[in-house]
């Protein structure tokens, strides 16, 4: 059975990171499910762990003046779907996530950092091309949430390292989507997310992004697919549509996605395009598909 370290300040825990490897424990949602033995018995990890819930530096969620959001690593998503400082895609991610008392006890870092494809919270933030602040005892670096997260329960993070922040630039959308499917509505882990957006200016779409969760070892976001959209004018989608679609359905791994997954997402970013064509009022669009 592996050691139990609880560091009291961020150096200590970046200390005990590179000289043992521990990995970091907040609200472990995910990695108490893992180690489980039985009814009454206490986790067990095979590895040594830090419960780094007590570390300040980890915690809290503030503006800064270039209008970049950054959530420390310990928010949960309860603080997350709560603070009006964070874009609207990611507060509905984290306001749909399990029950309220996961919703209390889990953190961004770990929902990132254990990198499930069914994670809520990396769908919306590489729609907004959020970052990730990666701390060790050599400082800061930065890296794209989208190159960060290599596959299932795959991430970058390197052994002496622990996750800080999340940077979200700032962005101004004339549209925006979120869905999530799943199961039974609020507890289900998620079964497929969509989130979109669109900027459209003078009838022409001069940004248009969409990101898709729970769809194979990790968020689908196809920059080749979302150029063919942008640069258009609204009046064109329903010419543009079909290659749309099928260039999106290509970025999707074969195993990923079951037929009716396929065709759901088909369905949701349809929706979406075909609300911007018929002149929805700025804003969020909804409804059902």
């Amino acid at each position: 059975m592996g050691m139990t370290y609880i560091p009291s300040a961020l150096s200590e825990a970046l200390q005990l990171r590179a000289g043992t490897g521990a990995r970091p424990l907040a609200g472990g949602t995910d990695m108490m499910v893992q180690a489980k033995r039985g009814i009454g018995l206490a986790p067990e990890f095979p590895y040594p762990v830090m419960i780094i819930s007590g570390l300040d530096e980890l915690k809290g969620i503030k503006a800064r003046e270039d209008g970049t959001v950054e959530i420390g690593a310990l928010s949960t998503p309860a603080e997350i779907a709560a603070s009006p400082l964070v874009p609207w895609h990611v507060r509905m991610a984290a306001a749909g996530m399990g029950a309220v008392a996961l919703r209390n006890s889990a953190t961004i870092g770990g929902n990132i950092g254990n990198a499930s494809p069914k994670g809520d919270l990396p769908q919306p933030l590489i729609l907004l091309e959020a970052e990730v602040i990666l701390v060790s005892m050599h400082g800061e670096k930065k890296m794209l949430l989208d190159d960060f997260i290599l596959g299932s329960k795959k991430t970058a993070l390197r052994d002496d390292e622990l996750i800080k922040s999340i940077l979200i630039p700032p962005h101004s959308f004339t549209y925006s989507y979120y869905r999530k499917i799943g199961m039974r509505r609020a507890n289900a882990i998620s079964k497929l997310s969509l989130s979109a957006a669109a900027v459209v200016k003078d009838g022409e779409i001069v940004d248009f992004r969409a990101a898709s969760g729970a769809a194979g070892p990790k968020v689908i976001r196809s920059h080749e697919a979302e150029a063919m959209i942008k640069g258009h004018r609204t009046e064109e989608i329903p010419d543009i549509l079909d290659g749309f679609l099928a260039a999106w359905d290509g970025a999707i791994s074969p195993h990923a996605m079951p037929v009716y997954r396929r065709n759901t997402t088909k369905r949701m970013l349809s929706f979406f395009l075909e609300s911007i064509f018929n002149g929805s009022e700025p804003g969020i669009i909804g409804g059902e598909v």
